[in-house]
């Protein structure tokens, strides 16, 4: 069962219902015991990171988060997959608006898109190219297209990066470290391409 976190800031029905399109067993819930109970973590997010990181950790759900992932053991517990905000969330530090201080599981900052002659927010569809392989970016090719809606972006070692865009720069798609995976992209608003890497992230 896949849980889907909700802490009052994520594009939460969306994800569900690409899920439930595949098949898959899941859950909209703000339940430590139901996060406890499940197989993976889905921490979706749209709006402001700063306004984000108070409501997630308002909830009391940082912890439960960070050990069941084992996020103190190099990401060797459930699989999380943060989503759009919720990728951001992943690192160490953010700068929207005011510094930040994230969930620091993986390494790097949250930085604007400086990208000049180019209309910020950087949206729509972006073809991609590969960086590193990883579990979630199995069947997937370079010159596939994924839909992006976002101002900021990670700034975070190429060893974390499985998939990338260009964007004035660039913008890293889909990140990992052990267990945990972010995708700045909307995998369920990307058509097969980001269903493909939802089935790959629920069939881990």
């Amino acid at each position: 069962m896949i849980a889907i976190i909700d802490y009052g800031a994520g594009n939460l029905f969306s994800v569900k219902n690409a899920l439930d399109f595949l098949g898959y067993e899941n859950i909209i819930t703000s339940s430590a015991e139901d996060l406890k109970r499940a197989d993976k973590l889905i921490l979706p997010g749209v709006g402001a990171l700063p306004d984000a990181m108070k409501k997630l950790n308002e909830t009391g759900l940082v912890e439960v988060i960070l050990d069941e992932i084992a996020a103190k053991d190099n990401c060797s517990g459930k699989p999380l997959l943060g989503i759009c905000l919720g990728m951001q969330m992943l690192f160490q530090k953010g700068y929207e608006f005011e510094e930040t201080d994230c969930l620091g599981i993986l390494e790097g900052e949250v930085r604007f898109i400086d990208a000049p002659g180019l209309k910020i927010p950087h949206m729509g569809w972006s073809d991609i190219k590969i960086e590193n392989k990883c579990p979630l970016s199995v069947g997937i090719k370079e010159g596939d297209m994924l839909y992006y809606v976002h101002s900021y972006k990670a700034v975070t070692p190429k060893e974390n990066i499985s998939l990338y865009s260009e964007y004035g720069g660039i913008v890293p798609g889909l990140v990992f470290n052990g267990n945990v995976y972010g995708a700045q992209f909307h995998p369920e608003k990307s058509g097969k391409v980001g269903l493909g890497i939802l089935k790959n992230f629920a069939n881990l």
